[in-house]
């Protein structure tokens, strides 16, 4: 190749380092990449390479490919050999090393690899790796060539962790804001004869709601924000009012009712969050024929988010026992509902509700107020089956206590979301988003169990919260992790959570059913 030709090559990938700043997707870059290659044919590449990234804990992580499978199907050890020792500050090399595409395999083929060093401000980050054939000898033309390369491709991988950082500096100026409007609305629950876990129920149901609908995920993540909120006007009614425990009076009755503007007061702002949660906290009591407070709105003039934690939250308090009244059946209470159709509730909403149902019953027992009974037969409606599961549940996994395999389910099922934003690109600040859900209810999950095995004497509680412990622990640092590297923490963290979930439930969580035997 003449000096004109690979001086065009080298003009095009600087073009690439110039056109890809819209981008962070690692993969769509290597395939641009190779397209330029392919013109380079002095330089005898194989279509394929990776793109390996170094975590914090000097653990390497395949983070892109072109030509070869993704890192959660290979799971091929880039820490062995030359990756566990080369240096990477010291430029482009090539090496042969055995190679193969998954841990466990023990037949291992030599592979010839280009090794180019991606950097950061004179900081190793990790390489860019190139198949070339065995016999493979590299000219000091290509060395400069391949150096070039390396330089331009940590631009790259740079610009791309700029960006994913920046999205979760973003989500954590949301979820920090949101959190404070949570709290808000958890402070007016602990002053009323409710619990905390309402809100978590209520929220959950009119989620599952908004997803029978239709609802846009936009919509979706406002309600779930705003949905705490529906009460927080409570704050401001009187201790002799809101905690009565008997039948409140009529002239009690109007000041409860109060709660509603007080709430719309406190909500002030024009943004999208505050809006929905204003809508929520004036609306929720509205009904759709017009006979609801506190202006008497009807039909569609209610907004829909109102019109959905309308029939959440009144679900959730006929099933839940109060000072002042027993539980209802869920029978008895979903047949109600229903009944209310066009004259209490939207009409729409009651069949959303009716879908929702396997849903609904699943949260019931997922934020449940009392101890878990390990005797305690469930018997809940099947939910639709996760085709091709990357961490599928089954029944060896069962600790036979009902109610902790649906814990566990649950837990499997936020892993295999993490899984579905991570292999479709939806960036670090959606992997961000699901890391914290899924602590969120490790936190629940581990209290509940702990609880219970208090209650009932269980000998291995102590081992049990210390394994919690370090699992929330580990948890808080992948999240670190993101800010530092999110192109490695995502890949990092999935194959931590599989591999830790399935672990203790089957050594530590297994022995639990002693308590069924009791």
């Amino acid at each position: 190749m003449s000096k004109e030709e690979l001086q065009a090559i080298r003009k095009r990938v600087f073009e690439l380092t110039v056109t890809s700043t819209s981008t962070s997707d690692l993969d769509a870059l290597l395939e641009h990449l190779f397209a330029i290659l392919s013109d380079y044919h002095d330089l005898p590449l194989e279509s394929r390479g990776a793109v390996v990234l170094l975590n914090p804990r000097g653990r390497y992580f395949q983070v892109a490919q072109f030509g070869m499978e993704p890192a959660w199907e290979s799971q091929h050890n880039w820490d062995s050999g030359v990756f566990a020792s080369a240096g990477i500050t010291q430029g482009c090399w090539v090496e042969t090393v055995p190679f193969s595409s998954c841990e466990t395999d023990e037949h291992k083929v030599q592979q010839r690899l280009f090794l180019l060093p991606l950097c950061i401000d004179g900081q190793g980050i990790g390489y860019m790796v190139l198949f070339v054939p065995l016999d493979y000898q590299p000219s000091s033309l290509h060395f400069d060539f391949m150096n070039d390369l390396a330089y331009a491709l940590s631009g790259l991988v740079h610009r791309a962790l700029t960006k994913e950082t920046l999205r979760i500096r973003e989500l954590e100026l949301e979820e920090a804001r949101a959190d404070a409007i949570r709290n808000l609305g958890v402070a007016s629950e602990y002053r009323d004869n409710e619990t905390g876990w309402h809100i978590m129920r209520m929220t959950n149901f009119a989620q599952a709601i908004a997803k029978a609908m239709g609802l846009p995920a936009d919509q979706r993540e406002l309600l779930y924000v705003a949905a705490p909120m529906h009460d927080v006007g409570k704050i401001g009614i009187a201790d002799a009012v809101l905690l009565k425990p008997g039948k409140l009076t009529d002239d009690e009755f109007e000041i409860m009712k109060t709660h509603t503007n007080i709430g719309v007061s406190i909500l002030t702002g024009n943004d999208a969050l505050i809006a929905a949660a204003r809508d929520i906290a004036g609306s929720h009591h509205e009904r759709w024929d017009g006979t609801g407070y506190p202006q008497g709105l009807a039909g569609e003039k209610i907004p829909i988010l109102a019109r959905i934690c309308s029939v959440a939250d009144v679900f959730d308090a006929l099933t839940s026992i109060r000072p002042y009244k027993k539980a209802w059946a869920v029978e008895e209470a979903t047949a109600w509902v229903i009944s209310e159709s066009g004259k209490y509730f939207d009409p729409a909403i009651v069949e959303a509700f009716k879908t929702a149902m396997p849903e609904i019953l699943r949260v019931r027992e997922l934020y449940r107020d009392d101890i878990i009974d390990p005797k305690q037969v469930l018997i809940l409606p099947p939910l639709e089956a996760r085709e091709n599961a990357w961490a599928p549940w089954d029944e060896s996994l069962s600790v036979g206590i009902d109610v902790i395999d649906e814990h566990h389910r649950y837990l499997f099922d936020l892993i295999n979301d993490l899984y579905d934003v991570v292999i479709n690109k939806l960036g670090a600040r959606e992997v961000a988003r699901l890391i914290k859900a899924l602590d969120a209810y490790a936190k629940v999950h581990f209290r509940a169990e702990e609880q219970m095995m208090t209650h009932y004497g269980y000998d291995g509680i102590h081992r049990q919260k210390h394994q919690h412990h370090a699992f929330e622990a580990k948890i808080s640092e992948f999240y670190e992790e993101l800010h530092a590297n999110p192109l490695v923490a995502q890949f990092d963290v999935l194959s931590y959570l599989r591999d830790w979930l399935v672990k203790h439930i089957l050594v530590e969580d297994i022995q639990l059913r002693s308590l069924v035997s009791a």
